[in-house]
């Protein structure tokens, strides 16, 4: 079995990070989210992975290199332009030959790995394995309808009336059935060849399609509330460990301080990790925070927050729930005079608070 992992968006939603970064690049926990579903390639028994780039593929290169470090052997597959998940199965035809797949969105994020759902893949070996999970509004994805049985019998791409609310998770398992199905397939009303078009395909054709209803944690990162969740989660999984340089401060509960980082006369209330190099001074860094490699915080608080590598936030009170990009510096806005200027009519009552 292989893995093919799509890496080739734009991010759209995540600019303007991702005018000069690839979207799964941008870190949780100071990790890439693509590492992390790498890793679970890995764990689960895969060692081929063929990983479909655009714009961005010298970053993702760069960032990944050969795959040894995840124990994987990397391939690249060049996408021109963003025109479908299908249309990423058609370009790695030849990379997958004949084997099973994975496909695995790389900005995507499931607690717990990949390792059962493979599993339960090679042990049945049906032609599509789909991943489903309930959601508040099925519109924003693909989205599957199931017979009383259980059985697949309709799947449709952000649909503007959904006849259910089990959305499709970033990870499918493929027979080298799909590609019959995919070179069937014209480009949906959105320009795009769709996976659930394929998929759709194979049912209809008499395949068997299985679903998996998962109870765990998944995320599409595409926005910043959703990688902030994810942040959030995956920092409520931290081992306290102090690795760096403290004086004069308090650290509550798991906070991780990487080897090279100082931290003085601040205060740091955990889950929170301060990257290597990074200085902390005079400062509140309060739970859920991920500060990268090389930053400085002094004379601020910040919590809740990513903040990317060598940015600095000084003075500042107060930052949260925010995304900040790499090289970023954030300081107080000049003094100047304020000034209310009013055109008011007769009898007015004005509040101003001053």
């Amino acid at each position: 079995m292989k893995a093919l992992v799509l890496a080739g968006g734009s991010g759209t939603r995540l600019r303007p990070i991702t005018h000069t970064r690839a979207k799964q690049l941008v870190p949780v926990a100071n990790k890439p989210v693509l590492f992390y579903g790498l890793e679970s390639i890995a764990a689960a028994g895969i060692s081929e992975v063929g990983i479909v780039v655009g714009d961005t593929q010298d970053e993702i290169e760069a960032a990944v290199g050969d795959g040894s470090r995840f124990g994987l052997q990397a391939s690249y597959l060049r996408q021109e332009a963003p025109l479908g998940l299908a249309h990423a199965v058609l370009i790695a035809r030849d990379y997958l030959g004949d084997d099973d797949f994975v496909m695995y969105l790389g900005d995507n994020f499931i607690v717990g790995g990949i390792e059962s759902l493979v599993g339960r893949f090679r042990e049945r070996r049906p032609s599509a394995q789909i991943m489903l999970t309930k959601v508040s509004d099925p519109r924003q994805f693909g989205v599957a309808e199931l017979a009383d049985d259980g059985r697949v019998v309709g799947l449709e791409e952000k649909p503007r009336e959904p006849k259910s609310d089990l959305a499709l998770v970033g990870v499918y398992l493929f027979t080298p059935a799909i590609h019959d199905a995919v070179a069937e397939l014209k480009p949906s009303w959105r320009g795009e060849l769709e996976i659930t078009d394929a998929i759709q395909w194979l049912i209809d054709a008499g395949h068997e399609v299985e679903p998996a209803v998962i109870s765990g944690y998944w995320k599409d990162t595409g926005n910043v509330a959703d990688m902030l969740e994810v942040n959030r989660l995956v920092l409520e999984s931290l081992e306290r460990r102090v690795d760096g340089d403290t004086e004069d401060c308090e650290l509550i509960g798991r906070v991780v301080v990487e080897a090279g980082a100082s931290v003085r006369r601040s205060r740091i209330v955990g889950p929170v990790v301060v990257g290597a190099g990074t200085v902390i001074d005079r400062s509140y860094v309060g739970p859920f925070t991920s500060i990268g490699t090389d930053c400085v915080v002094s004379g601020s608080e910040i919590e809740y927050s990513i903040v990317l590598a060598r940015s600095s936030i000084e003075g500042v009170r107060r930052i949260e729930a925010s995304l900040i990009g790499h090289d970023v510096e954030i300081t107080p806005a000049p003094d100047t005079p304020k000034a209310h200027r009013l055109v008011l009519g007769d009898h007015s009552r004005v509040q101003i608070s001053s």
